[in-house]
Parts: C-alpha cells; structure tokens; sequence
C-alpha cells in the first residue's frame, strides 16, 4: 500500500496526516506521540477514529502539525486521520460519521471589535 495523505483543520492549526501500513507507531512532528501530548485525555482524540473503525495496529502516521493549541492540533490531526481512513477503505466511513468525525468544526476565535476591551465585553456603562 502506497503512503496516502489527508489535510485536518481546527481553530488555527493544520494537520497533514500521511498513513501507510504498519505496526501502529504514530510520529508528530517528528516525535512520538506519547511525547508530544503527555496528557491522556488529549493522546485519546488522536487515536479515536481508529477505536471508532475498530482498527488498531495496521496503520504507520506520520503527522505534521502547525499553529494553535494543543486541543485545536489534536481536533485537526483527529480529522485528518479520520479522512485518510476513508481513502484507505470506504466502510470506515459509516462508523466514523456516526460519531462526527469527518465532520470539520469550523468554529474559530471571535475577533476584537473597536471601542470595546475584547470581542464582546463591554466597558462599564454609566448613564449619568
């Protein structure tokens, strides 16, 4: 099987996903993944399409990842993962979309308005 690849977005960070077949190892920037996200409850987003196909093991990933936050790169490369899943096999699909994770969360930071300390606070008002 040739490396197939998939892109991943959420909030400001992008991940490519390159997936090939092999033991499981999943590499992220370069490093392992249980170094690059010491927390377990992130570490589980990143593996949770592959819980949802009920696959473990097969595949190689290797993952570049840019821009925002820990949550926000876990969410892209969880997405990324899930779309190159669907390249390799088209019954990965059923299983995936039930649990929402082909689906893109286009939800991003509100930008700053003028006049005002942040995107919706207000200063106090004072009618008289």
């Amino acid at each position: 099987m040739e490396m197939i690849n998939a892109l991943g977005r959420r909030k400001a960070s992008i991940a490519r996903v390159y997936l090939r077949s092999g033991e499981g190892n999943i590499k992220i920037n370069g490093r392992p993944v249980e170094e690059y996200f010491p927390q377990l409850h992130i570490r589980n987003k990143v593996t949770e399409p592959f819980d949802a196909a009920s696959i473990e093991n097969s595949f190689d990933i290797l993952i570049n990842v840019r821009g925002g936050g820990f949550k926000g790169q876990a969410e892209a490369i969880r997405l990324g993962i899930s779309r190159a899943l669907v390249k390799v096999n088209e019954d990965f699909k059923r299983p995936l979309k039930e649990k929402k994770l082909l689906t893109r969360d286009a939800r991003v930071v509100e930008r700053k308005k003028y006049g005002r300390p942040k995107a919706r606070k207000a200063f106090q008002f004072s009618k008289r």
